[in-house]
C-alpha cells in the first residue's frame, strides 16, 4: 500500500475481512507501513478549535494526534480519517514548499502536511473520508468488543 490506491483496492489489500476490530486495523496499518503507530489525544483541543486530527512521521513512527470530542464515534472518525490517508498511500506532496520562517523547528514535510489541511474538498480528502466511513462500519460490525479502541477512545 505504498503507492496511492483506490478505496475498494485499499479495503481488499488490508485483508481483514468484512469486519474487524480497531486493534486489528491498527496492526494491519503498522505491518503494511513497517512502522509503529502512536495515537495521542490532544487534551484541551476540540474539533471546534479547527483541528480534528493530524498524521505525521516522527522518529521512525507514525503519529496521529486527535482532538477531543463529546462523541466517541466522532473521535474515532478523526483517527480513521488519518489511518485512511496512510492506507491509501497519500504521502506528503514534495512539490509544495512552505517557508521555514513560519515553523522553523518542524521538518519541511510536516509543515507542508499541516498547512495544506484547509482544503477538505480535494480528491484525497474525499477518498480518505470515504474509506474512514467503510472502516468505521467494519469496526461496528465486529463481534469482538475488547480492543485498544477502548484504551484510545475510552
Amino acid at each position: 500500500m505504498n503507492s496511492e490506491v483506490s478505496v475498494s483496492t485499499a479495503l481488499d489489500q488490508l485483508a481483514l475481512g468484512e469486519t474487524f476490530t480497531f486493534d486489528e486495523l491498527v496492526g494491519a496499518v503498522q505491518r503494511s507501513r513497517g512502522r509503529r503507530l502512536r495515537i495521542v489525544e490532544l487534551v484541551g483541543v476540540t474539533g471546534r478549535d479547527g483541528l480534528c486530527a493530524v498524521w505525521f512521521e516522527a522518529g521512525g513512527d507514525d503519529v496521529i494526534l486527535h482532538a477531543q470530542s463529546d462523541s466517541v464515534l466522532h473521535e474515532q472518525q478523526f483517527v480513521l480519517h488519518e489511518l485512511a490517508h496512510m492506507i491509501l498511500g497519500h504521502e506528503v506532496d514534495e512539490d509544495s514548499d512552505v517557508p521555514d520562517i513560519l515553523l522553523p523547528d518542524i521538518p519541511p514535510e510536516t509543515r507542508r502536511r499541516l498547512l495544506r489541511r484547509q482544503d477538505l474538498n480535494t480528491v484525497k480528502e474525499v477518498q480518505a473520508e470515504t474509506l474512514a466511513d467503510h472502516l468505521a462500519a467494519a469496526i461496528r460490525g465486529s463481534t469482538m468488543h475488547r480492543s485498544r479502541y477502548l484504551e484510545v477512545f475510552g
